[in-house]
């Protein structure tokens, strides 16, 4: 406080006579007091993380039950990765967001590379036989038919085959402590110290993802405690080195998220033209045998299973009717807990198909709807909801909600339903 009024004093004698330009000078002076005594630097921030590190979260740590000793030497050899994505260090400018008109949306037709789609599938039917007797196990533990289980260990991993860089204890503690997230990668970094503690992995083989997930079959800490098994008895849980480990935890998740074993995923289907494709979602649930009174059928030409018939199935239409339809049934959004969406769950079920029975493309054809920009989706989504529907998350992004509360907004206004948006909508629907 005496230097303060030091300083407001030497500017107040010095700047008589110029009030205006000695009160700026004067209240410039006064703020640059409650500045850093340095810039932001890497190497500041790097200190400012060791202090975070004892003082604030190992006070947490210990609560949950880590040791100072497990503590230590977790962290002994981590440093921050200023490599990663989404950071925010203390002190430096905040990075600009992206604006709703600068992104569009793909086509979901992209994500399905028919290449990637062949040389997986081959990979995975060689890797059905290889490990035939270790997926026949799992399926009589867990219910979780083995061609689904290769299906996300392909997906995930390359089949454990693909590179997985990052320490994993660098990732998270960078990002607990200065990521646009910190509070999930906070959870998640004491997860990984509870890992770490039990002994099932050492930290130089603890390896993951720029995002924190771990070993072959990505699980973030978090999902490792809950659902990552020793199914090679050799008493640790090793997601990273043990196909039979890896494997049954991918099924275990499944089996744990709720899988109906006995039934399938789903089947891509024929929508006449005269059912509204306005009817989709999970809360939408009928027996299959009333989708099929309604007409539809399986692209195939073969007929529902007798077991699904009685059973519920949703209807999916990911591009509206500018893509193919499906009926899906629980199972599907089981496979969408394990990643949360649905293009992802349609790329597991038919690699899944692939493997277990030479399947091949979905043959409905994916329409070019990725043009339009995010933004626009938006101010349909909010035109929507100003009229009483129900979008779900408004994103700029087109969910099942966005994608059936448009076709309802189409068919009350004259317009064919088509359950996706498109550029002629814009100027409708405002």
């Amino acid at each position: 406080m005496r230097l303060k009024s030091r300083v407001a004093s030497w500017f107040t004698g010095l700047c008589a006579g110029v009030r205006r330009a000695c009160l700026l000078a004067t209240v410039t002076a006064l703020l640059a007091l409650h500045l850093p005594a340095h810039a932001a630097t890497k190497a500041g921030v790097e200190t400012q993380f060791r202090q975070w590190l004892q003082n604030d979260l190992w006070p947490e740590a210990r609560q949950a039950g880590i040791s100072a000793a497990a503590f230590k030497a977790a962290f002994a050899d981590v440093k921050l990765d200023w490599d990663l994505p989404d950071l925010a260090p203390p002190g430096f400018p905040k990075a600009k967001e992206r604006k709703q008109s600068q992104a569009e949306f793909s086509s979901p037709g992209s994500y399905f590379s028919e290449r990637r789609l062949q040389g997986l599938a081959a990979t995975g039917r060689s890797l059905a036989s290889a490990h035939q007797s270790t997926l026949k196990r799992i399926e009589r533990t867990y219910g979780v038919p083995g061609p689904v289980v290769l299906a996300i260990w392909g997906r995930e991993s390359g089949f454990g085959r693909a590179k997985i860089p990052h320490p994993i204890m660098d990732v998270l503690a960078t990002k607990a402590f200065m990521s646009t997230r910190p509070e999930l990668f906070r959870r998640e970094l004491i997860a990984a110290l509870t890992i770490l503690q039990s002994d099932d992995v050492k930290e130089s083989e603890m390896r993951g993802s720029w995002a924190g997930a771990m070993g072959q079959p990505q699980f973030l800490p978090s999902s490792f405690l809950k659902y990552a098994v020793d199914f090679d008895g050799d008493g640790r849980r090793d997601i990273w080195n043990s196909v039979p480990d890896s494997l049954a935890s991918i099924a275990n998740y499944l089996s744990k998220k709720g899988w109906q074993g006995g039934r399938d995923w789903g089947f891509e289907v024929s929508i006449p033209g005269g059912v509204s494709c306005a009817q989709e979602g999970p809360d939408l649930a009928r027996p299959i045998a009333d989708w099929a009174s309604m007409g539809i059928t399986r692209i195939s030409g073969k007929a529902f299973p007798p077991a699904e018939r009685s059973a519920s199935g949703m209807m999916l239409v990911p591009a509206g009717t500018h893509g193919p339809g499906f009926v899906v049934t629980p199972n599907f959004y089981v496979i969408k807990e394990y990643n949360n969406s649905d293009l992802y769950a349609l790329f597991i079920g038919n690699l899944a198909d692939r493997i277990a029975s030479g399947g091949g493309a979905f043959r409905g054809e994916w329409g070019d709807v990725g043009k339009m920009l995010r933004s626009d989706v938006l101010g349909m989504q909010k035109a929507l909801v100003a009229t009483g529907y129900d979008v779900g998350k408004v994103d700029g992004l087109p969910g099942y909600k966005s994608r059936r509360s448009l076709g309802d907004w189409q068919a009350k206004n004259g317009l064919k339903p088509t359950c996706f948006p498109d550029p002629s909508l814009k100027a409708k629907l405002r």
